[in-house]
């Protein structure tokens, strides 16, 4: 009887003992297995395979295959370090763009501050320092200020001028603008969005837009404030947009002795270089933004990250840059005739909308150049001449509002945020057809074609690795001339003479229509 219990207690202490062995064995392989990427340990054992990590906390049945378990785990190592890579791409690409066209100096120019009804309320020379480190790993930001300026008159003093220097940041790759989940600075080819942002001093939210030409640069700054409807007293409740109260202008020279001006651009013209310079102080007519323009695109999503496009020529639909007056009742727009120069944005951002913050800009003047097949003059013609058409457009988005859901209650705000930015880079490639009121008047059989000249079609293509490309010919103005000296014999005539022959009673008729 005591023999019998001895073997049953040896039995009883073997199987405690074997069992405390395996799970000590498998608290030892839980501690000491190597991490994955995102610091979550893959637990293995020999009788049962156990998966820890975001896909599946379960145990999963020992009847089935350990390779199924394994591939699953293969996936999603290989999804993560493809959306790792894909991050460090987006990195490296923003960084080198942001390197490329904006971090190179000091960016000095006037900001000239303009209210909602577009009057200029202010205006103070900066500058915007981006300097980069010597290794080209880090850039400091800061902004200086010219508080106080002496200048003198007599040859052998000096001008003086007092400036502050406000530290703004210091960026890296990692750190450009914000943190990668959240960057507040994006940049697509030459262009560059900052915000939107909300300021710690005012509340406001501001966005910022940037395009680069050559040694020059166009900067501007939208200010957005809370805003409440009319029969609302504000702060009362939750504010039911963002409205536009003010917007920066500044026009800017890389490393100059001071801001671009009139005089200064006179004394000193822009080179016409291969890198080109642009033209700040000119008088650009209304037509000239009604051209054909072809050229290139970049444009950002967050689902689809960056893309390039090719532009053979822009549709009617998509030249926001010839509709001054904007495309809806909530857009806000500025045309400033000298310099070429195009702004619109949201007057007021709510919840549920994107609002679009656009920038147009031709920074260089057009070039009278002479169509000759015969001159051999053309070979050799600067392509620098042909028109330039620089755009950025950002969508923007504010109030979205943090809910509760258990509770239903409104928590806050969620910061705004950049939705979508695309920057295009175009030229002139040709005029367009029936626009002019001489043109549509001979197609709709009202003027004689004998007191005008026919056009001639010719196709124009703008390519920058073909010297030999061709500017269209102005093909209204021996029109425009035939027109003039007809005006000028029928005011020599009597008042009682038919006016038909002048073109007068077609143009007339077409008001009418």
């Amino acid at each position: 009887m005591n023999e019998q219990r001895f073997r049953m207690y040896s039995a009883t202490r073997s199987a405690f003992m074997t069992c405390c062995i395996s799970l000590l064995s498998s608290t030892c392989l839980l501690y000491y297995h190597p991490t994955s990427s995102f610091g979550i340990p893959s637990v293995r054992t020999t009788s049962t395979s156990v998966i820890v990590g975001h896909l599946n906390m379960n145990t999963p049945n020992p009847n089935m295959e350990h390779e199924t378990d394994d591939r699953d785990a293969h996936t999603t190592n290989n999804k993560d370090t493809n959306n790792h890579n894909m991050e460090d791409n987006d990195m490296d690409r923003q960084w080198d763009l942001f390197l490329r066209h904006h971090a190179k100096g000091k960016w000095r120019g006037m900001w000239t501050s303009h209210n909602y009804m577009t009057d200029v309320i202010d205006s103070s020379p900066a500058s915007v320092n981006l300097i980069p480190s010597s290794d080209g790993t880090t850039v400091t930001h800061e902004h200086e200020h010219v508080i106080s300026s002496t200048s003198s008159d007599c040859t052998t003093c000096f001008d003086s001028t007092e400036t502050k220097v406000l530290p703004i940041a210091i960026y890296d790759k990692t750190t450009l603008g914000g943190t990668t989940s959240r960057r507040t600075t994006r940049c697509a080819s030459i262009g560059m969005a900052v915000g939107p942002s909300l300021l710690r001093s005012t509340g406001s939210m501001s966005t910022e837009l940037a395009l680069t030409h050559g040694n020059g640069r166009l900067r501007v700054v939208f200010f957005h404030a809370p805003a409440w409807e009319a029969n609302v007293e504000p702060g009362s409740g939750p504010p039911t947009g963002m409205k536009l109260y003010r917007t920066v202008v500044s026009r800017e020279i890389l490393n100059g002795d001071g801001p671009p001006t009139r005089e200064s651009e006179s004394l000193n013209p822009p080179s016409s270089s291969s890198s080109g310079d642009p033209t700040f102080f000119r008088p650009v007519p209304p037509y000239l933004w009604h051209k054909k323009w072809g050229g290139t695109s970049w444009t950002w999503g967050p689902q689809n990250g960056d893309k390039g496009w090719s532009i053979a020529e822009l549709d009617e639909a998509d030249s926001w840059h010839g509709r001054p007056t904007g495309d809806t009742d909530n857009d806000w727009t500025m045309r400033l005739n000298y310099g070429g120069l195009l702004i619109q944005c949201p007057r007021i951002v709510s919840y549920g909308q994107v609002g679009l913050c656009r920038l147009a800009w031709m920074p260089e003047k057009e070039e009278d150049i002479d169509i000759d097949d015969n001159k051999s003059s053309n070979a050799n013609k600067n392509t620098n001449h042909i028109p330039k058409l620089l755009r950025i457009e950002a969508g923007i988005t504010a109030l979205e509002p943090i809910i509760d859901e258990e509770q239903d209650l409104m928590l806050g705000f969620y910061p705004p945020s950049l939705v979508s930015l695309r920057c295009d880079t175009l030229s002139k490639i040709g005029e367009l057809e029936n626009v002019s009121v001489i043109e549509k008047l001979r197609n709709m059989g009202e003027m004689d074609g004998s007191s005008s000249s026919s056009s001639s079609e010719s196709s124009n293509t703008s390519n920058s690795s073909n010297d030999d490309a061709k500017q269209p010919k102005d093909v209204n103005q021996n029109s425009v001339k035939n027109d003039n000296n007809n005006n000028n014999n029928n005011n020599n005539n009597n008042d009682d003479d038919d006016d038909n022959n002048s073109g007068l009673e077609a143009i007339r008729n077409a008001l009418q229509l």
